[in-house]
Protein backbone atom coordinates (compact mmCIF):
# COMPACT_ATOMS: atom_id res chain seq x y z
CA UNK A 1 0.00 0.00 0.00
CA UNK A 2 1.62 3.21 -1.18
CA UNK A 3 1.24 6.52 0.59
CA UNK A 4 -0.41 9.13 -1.63
CA UNK A 5 -0.20 12.74 -0.49
CA UNK A 6 -1.97 14.20 -3.54
CA UNK A 7 -5.11 12.69 -5.09
CA UNK A 8 -4.84 11.06 -8.49
CA UNK A 9 -7.10 13.70 -9.97
CA UNK A 10 -7.09 17.22 -8.55
CA UNK A 11 -9.56 20.01 -9.05
CA UNK A 12 -8.91 23.13 -6.98
CA UNK A 13 -11.14 26.11 -7.63
CA UNK A 14 -8.62 28.85 -6.90
CA UNK A 15 -10.81 31.61 -8.30
CA UNK A 16 -14.00 30.93 -6.39
CA UNK A 17 -12.91 33.28 -3.57
CA UNK A 18 -11.01 35.78 -5.71
CA UNK A 19 -12.81 38.77 -4.23
CA UNK A 20 -11.79 37.75 -0.71
CA UNK A 21 -8.13 37.18 -1.63
CA UNK A 22 -7.91 40.41 -3.61
CA UNK A 23 -9.49 42.24 -0.68
CA UNK A 24 -6.97 40.77 1.78
CA UNK A 25 -4.11 41.61 -0.56
CA UNK A 26 -5.35 45.19 -1.02
CA UNK A 27 -5.77 45.59 2.75
CA UNK A 28 -2.21 44.36 3.38
CA UNK A 29 -0.88 46.84 0.81
CA UNK A 30 -2.78 49.70 2.45
CA UNK A 31 -1.43 48.73 5.88
CA UNK A 32 2.09 48.45 4.47
CA UNK A 33 1.91 51.85 2.75
CA UNK A 34 0.43 53.44 5.87
CA UNK A 35 3.22 51.97 8.01
CA UNK A 36 5.83 53.18 5.53
CA UNK A 37 4.32 56.68 5.57
CA UNK A 38 4.01 56.88 9.37
CA UNK A 39 7.16 55.21 10.70
CA UNK A 40 9.26 54.60 7.60
CA UNK A 41 11.94 51.94 7.35
CA UNK A 42 14.55 50.93 9.89
CA UNK A 43 17.56 51.77 7.75
CA UNK A 44 20.80 49.96 8.45
CA UNK A 45 24.31 51.38 8.46
CA UNK A 46 24.47 51.30 4.65
CA UNK A 47 21.77 53.98 4.42
CA UNK A 48 22.37 55.95 7.64
CA UNK A 49 26.12 56.40 7.41
CA UNK A 50 28.71 55.43 9.97
CA UNK A 51 32.24 54.16 10.45
CA UNK A 52 33.84 51.02 9.06
CA UNK A 53 36.83 49.55 10.91
CA UNK A 54 38.99 46.83 9.34
CA UNK A 55 40.69 44.77 12.04
CA UNK A 56 43.45 42.18 11.84
CA UNK A 57 44.64 39.75 14.50
CA UNK A 58 46.43 36.45 14.97
CA UNK A 59 43.58 35.16 17.12
CA UNK A 60 40.61 33.40 15.53
CA UNK A 61 37.64 35.74 15.24
CA UNK A 62 34.62 35.07 17.46
CA UNK A 63 31.85 37.43 16.36
CA UNK A 64 29.87 36.74 19.54
CA UNK A 65 32.79 37.73 21.79
CA UNK A 66 33.45 40.83 19.72
CA UNK A 67 29.81 41.88 20.00
CA UNK A 68 29.68 41.23 23.77
CA UNK A 69 32.84 43.28 24.29
CA UNK A 70 31.57 46.22 22.22
CA UNK A 71 28.02 46.25 23.65
CA UNK A 72 28.90 48.19 26.88
CA UNK A 73 30.24 51.06 24.74
CA UNK A 74 26.67 51.75 23.56
CA UNK A 75 27.63 52.70 20.01
CA UNK A 76 24.26 51.78 18.53
CA UNK A 77 23.81 49.52 15.54
CA UNK A 78 26.93 47.42 14.91
CA UNK A 79 27.66 44.93 12.13
CA UNK A 80 30.60 42.50 12.44
CA UNK A 81 31.69 40.39 9.46
CA UNK A 82 34.66 38.06 9.16
CA UNK A 83 36.60 38.45 5.92
CA UNK A 84 37.95 35.39 4.11
CA UNK A 85 40.62 35.48 1.42
CA UNK A 86 42.77 32.61 0.09
CA UNK A 87 45.78 34.94 0.11
CA UNK A 88 45.62 35.41 3.89
CA UNK A 89 48.19 33.66 6.05
CA UNK A 90 47.04 30.95 8.44
CA UNK A 91 47.33 33.28 11.44
CA UNK A 92 45.84 36.28 9.64
CA UNK A 93 42.26 36.87 10.74
CA UNK A 94 40.46 39.90 9.33
CA UNK A 95 37.09 41.37 10.32
CA UNK A 96 35.00 44.34 9.22
CA UNK A 97 33.21 46.23 12.00
CA UNK A 98 30.62 48.77 10.91
CA UNK A 99 29.25 51.24 13.46
CA UNK A 100 26.31 53.55 12.80
CA UNK A 101 26.76 57.33 12.72
CA UNK A 102 26.52 58.86 16.17
CA UNK A 103 24.07 61.57 17.16
CA UNK A 104 26.89 64.09 17.67
CA UNK A 105 28.36 63.70 14.20
CA UNK A 106 28.85 61.61 11.12
CA UNK A 107 31.56 59.36 12.53
CA UNK A 108 32.82 58.16 15.89
CA UNK A 109 35.64 60.17 17.43
CA UNK A 110 39.29 59.18 17.72
CA UNK A 111 38.90 58.64 21.45
CA UNK A 112 36.10 56.15 20.84
CA UNK A 113 38.27 54.35 18.28
CA UNK A 114 41.05 54.00 20.86
CA UNK A 115 38.56 52.74 23.44
CA UNK A 116 37.17 50.28 20.93
CA UNK A 117 40.65 48.93 20.15
CA UNK A 118 41.46 48.57 23.84
CA UNK A 119 38.18 46.74 24.41
CA UNK A 120 38.74 44.32 21.55
CA UNK A 121 42.35 43.77 22.60
CA UNK A 122 40.99 42.07 25.73
CA UNK A 123 39.31 39.34 23.63
CA UNK A 124 41.81 39.33 20.74
CA UNK A 125 45.27 40.24 22.08
CA UNK A 126 47.39 42.22 19.63
CA UNK A 127 44.47 43.23 17.41
CA UNK A 128 45.26 45.94 14.88
CA UNK A 129 43.00 48.49 13.23
CA UNK A 130 44.24 48.37 9.65
CA UNK A 131 41.89 51.06 8.39
CA UNK A 132 39.11 53.30 9.64
CA UNK A 133 36.71 54.82 7.10
CA UNK A 134 33.63 56.97 7.56
CA UNK A 135 30.51 57.24 5.40
CA UNK A 136 28.48 60.41 5.83
CA UNK A 137 24.74 60.99 5.42
CA UNK A 138 25.26 62.45 1.92
CA UNK A 139 26.78 59.22 0.62
CA UNK A 140 24.08 57.21 2.40
CA UNK A 141 21.40 59.36 0.76
CA UNK A 142 22.93 58.63 -2.64
CA UNK A 143 22.79 54.91 -1.83
CA UNK A 144 19.07 55.20 -1.09
CA UNK A 145 18.46 56.95 -4.41
CA UNK A 146 20.55 54.37 -6.28
CA UNK A 147 18.69 51.49 -4.62
CA UNK A 148 15.29 52.96 -5.54
CA UNK A 149 16.50 53.56 -9.09
CA UNK A 150 17.68 49.93 -9.36
CA UNK A 151 14.26 48.58 -8.39
CA UNK A 152 12.41 51.01 -10.68
CA UNK A 153 14.67 50.20 -13.65
CA UNK A 154 14.22 46.46 -13.04
CA UNK A 155 10.43 46.83 -13.09
CA UNK A 156 10.65 49.06 -16.18
CA UNK A 157 12.76 46.47 -17.98
CA UNK A 158 10.17 43.82 -17.12
CA UNK A 159 7.42 46.04 -18.57
CA UNK A 160 9.27 46.35 -21.89
CA UNK A 161 10.17 42.65 -22.01
CA UNK A 162 6.62 41.42 -21.39
CA UNK A 163 5.27 44.00 -23.83
CA UNK A 164 7.53 42.69 -26.60
CA UNK A 165 7.08 39.03 -25.66
CA UNK A 166 3.29 39.07 -25.28
CA UNK A 167 0.94 42.06 -25.41
CA UNK A 168 0.73 45.41 -23.61
CA UNK A 169 -2.17 44.16 -21.47
CA UNK A 170 0.05 41.34 -20.23
CA UNK A 171 2.85 43.84 -19.55
CA UNK A 172 0.62 46.01 -17.37
CA UNK A 173 -0.59 42.95 -15.47
CA UNK A 174 2.98 41.78 -14.90
CA UNK A 175 4.08 45.18 -13.59
CA UNK A 176 1.09 45.39 -11.26
CA UNK A 177 2.02 41.96 -9.89
CA UNK A 178 5.66 42.98 -9.42
CA UNK A 179 4.73 46.25 -7.70
CA UNK A 180 2.35 44.28 -5.48
CA UNK A 181 5.11 41.90 -4.38
CA UNK A 182 7.66 44.67 -3.75
CA UNK A 183 5.22 46.92 -1.88
CA UNK A 184 4.06 44.04 0.35
CA UNK A 185 7.65 43.11 1.18
CA UNK A 186 8.63 46.70 1.99
CA UNK A 187 5.45 47.04 4.06
CA UNK A 188 6.39 44.02 6.15
CA UNK A 189 9.87 45.44 6.78
CA UNK A 190 8.32 48.76 7.78
CA UNK A 191 5.63 47.27 10.03
CA UNK A 192 8.04 44.95 11.86
CA UNK A 193 10.90 47.49 11.76
CA UNK A 194 13.34 44.89 10.42
CA UNK A 195 16.73 46.33 9.51
CA UNK A 196 16.73 47.53 5.90
CA UNK A 197 20.15 47.56 4.18
CA UNK A 198 21.75 46.83 0.82
CA UNK A 199 21.25 43.08 1.28
CA UNK A 200 17.48 43.72 1.36
CA UNK A 201 17.72 45.62 -1.93
CA UNK A 202 19.34 42.53 -3.44
CA UNK A 203 16.48 40.47 -1.99
CA UNK A 204 13.89 42.79 -3.55
CA UNK A 205 15.55 42.42 -6.95
CA UNK A 206 15.52 38.65 -6.44
CA UNK A 207 11.79 38.80 -5.70
CA UNK A 208 11.30 40.74 -8.93
CA UNK A 209 13.20 38.05 -10.82
CA UNK A 210 11.29 35.10 -9.38
CA UNK A 211 7.96 36.90 -9.76
CA UNK A 212 8.79 37.62 -13.38
CA UNK A 213 9.61 33.95 -13.98
CA UNK A 214 6.22 32.84 -12.60
CA UNK A 215 4.45 35.53 -14.60
CA UNK A 216 6.06 34.50 -17.89
CA UNK A 217 5.17 30.83 -17.29
CA UNK A 218 1.54 31.65 -16.52
CA UNK A 219 1.17 34.10 -19.42
CA UNK A 220 2.71 31.60 -21.83
CA UNK A 221 0.16 29.01 -20.74
CA UNK A 222 -2.66 31.53 -21.11
CA UNK A 223 -1.51 32.34 -24.63
CA UNK A 224 -1.43 28.65 -25.53
CA UNK A 225 -4.98 28.15 -24.27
Amino acid sequence: MRLRLVPQETSFDFFSKWRIWLGISALMMVVGLASFGLQGLNFGIDFRGGTTVRTESTTAIDVGLYREAIAPLELGDISITEVFDPTFAEDQHVAMIRIQAQASGEAISGEVIETLQTTLDAVAPGIKFVSVESVGPKVSGELVQTAILAVVLAIGAVLIYIWLRFEWQFALGAVVALVHDVVLTIGIFSELQIKFDLAIIAALLTIVGYSLNDTVVVFDRVREN
